[in-house]
């Protein structure tokens, strides 16, 4: 079973109908058909509610937070060991640090990375990628 962690930018993507929106929608189907596990660090998903709650209001934020609930995605707390990856990576990476979060996700739940977000062009080489 094919295991993937969503970045914030493919959930920003596939709620605004954007490039990549239909590969999103795929992975989520996926998920919800138990083809694959879905994963998102929950510095992410604070992430994709603090742009909601700043680019719109807390109404469209709530909503993404009830609609992410209802999505079969786990939701994984940032613990010491995935804090400490992710601390590893932003120190050699050119890269914001919830952006490390989620590349470390990807390692520690050996799953592929779904995003858009070219931060991650550095890490290619340590973790698998699909590119919106």
């Amino acid at each position: 079973m094919k295991r993937y962690v969503l970045d914030s930018y493919a959930l920003i993507a596939y709620s605004r109908g954007e490039k990549g929106a239909e590969t999103v929608a795929e992975i989520i189907d996926d998920g919800l058909n138990k083809r694959a596990e879905l994963f998102m660090c929950v510095v992410n998903w604070g992430e994709v509610y603090y742009i909601t709650l700043r680019n719109f209001d807390l109404k469209r934020a709530e909503l993404f937070r009830e609609t992410i609930a209802r999505y079969p995605i786990v939701i994984v707390e940032a613990n010491k060991e995935l804090t400490l990856q992710a601390a590893q990576y932003k120190a050699f990476h050119k890269m914001s640090y919830a952006d490390a979060f989620a590349a470390a996700l990807a390692k520690t739940k050996k799953a592929i990375l779904v995003t858009g977000d070219k931060e991650f062009k550095s890490m290619q080489n340590e973790i698998k990628i699909s590119w919106l």
